[in-house]
């Protein structure tokens, strides 16, 4: 397992640092930039291929073809605005895997098709992760909760938190999920939730937060991580607060 010298700060950079670097999300080179700055996480989206091969992208079509329904040979020949190739999970992890400063926080996407190929993404991904002895670098999210699960099933010290919004910090610390993953709108709703959530043990992050206003107000109330795509404005707040 990894040496833990992991960041201790609040800033997972949503997709990798890209908005203001000039890389395109979810690429390679989002997730370098997100290390050189100094994130505590990167956060990248798993979709699976027609032949089960793990490929990162956020939406479920890439320029109109359909991961889920495509073979890896197909879509290995797709490039990325910035000219790279669409990435691997198998690329992604060992660029990662070159350092111990950022975590990698890996998003397991919703199945398209059905649930229990949603349950093949999650074993697959574990899977992948295992054999690249990644787990120290790695923490799971997913929208969905069976997925959530599966993790926990496979991999039980496996740290895992969940994106949908609709369950109280109660169930998920039942569950033994590391914590929430909520939209900050969520969280203006409930911030009860909060303060629950470390009562419980449970880990607070939020997404996709990038107005000043809102990380001051999840910093104030003691966020664990903050998701964004403004990493640079919010490494400096936090730089800020420790200055003062």
């Amino acid at each position: 397992m990894v040496k833990d010298e992991f960041i201790n700060n609040q800033v997972i950079a949503h997709r990798g640092a890209w908005k203001n670097t000039g890389a395109t999300e979810n690429s390679v080179s989002a997730l370098q930039h997100a290390i050189r700055l100094g994130c505590a996480g990167s956060e990248f989206d798993v979709h699976m291929s027609s032949d089960s091969v793990l490929f990162i992208h956020h939406d479920q079509d890439v320029d109109g073809i359909h991961i889920e329904k495509t073979p890896a040979a197909e879509l290995a020949k797709l490039k990325l605005p910035n000219g790279e190739f669409l990435p691997t999970l198998d690329a992604y992890l060992l660029a990662g895997l070159n350092q111990n400063k950022t975590k990698l926080i890996l998003e397991i996407k919703p199945s398209a098709i059905s649930k229990e190929r949603g349950q093949a993404l999650a074993r697959k991904v574990v899977e992948t992760v295992q054999k690249h002895k990644a787990q120290g670098w790695v923490d799971y999210i997913s929208f969905d909760y069976a997925i959530c699960q599966k993790v926990k099933e496979l991999e039980p010290p496996a740290k895992v938190a969940y994106l949908n919004g609709e369950k109280a910090p109660a169930e998920l610390a039942k569950d033994q999920l590391y914590g929430f993953d909520y939209n900050q709108s969520v969280l203006k709703k409930n911030p009860h939730w909060i303060e629950e959530a470390h009562k419980l043990g449970l880990t607070v992050n939020s997404w996709t937060v990038n107005s000043p206003e809102m990380m001051d107000w999840l910093l104030e109330r003691k966020a664990d991580f903050i998701t964004t795509n403004e990493p640079e404005l919010l490494l400096e707040k936090i730089k800020k607060l420790a200055n003062n």
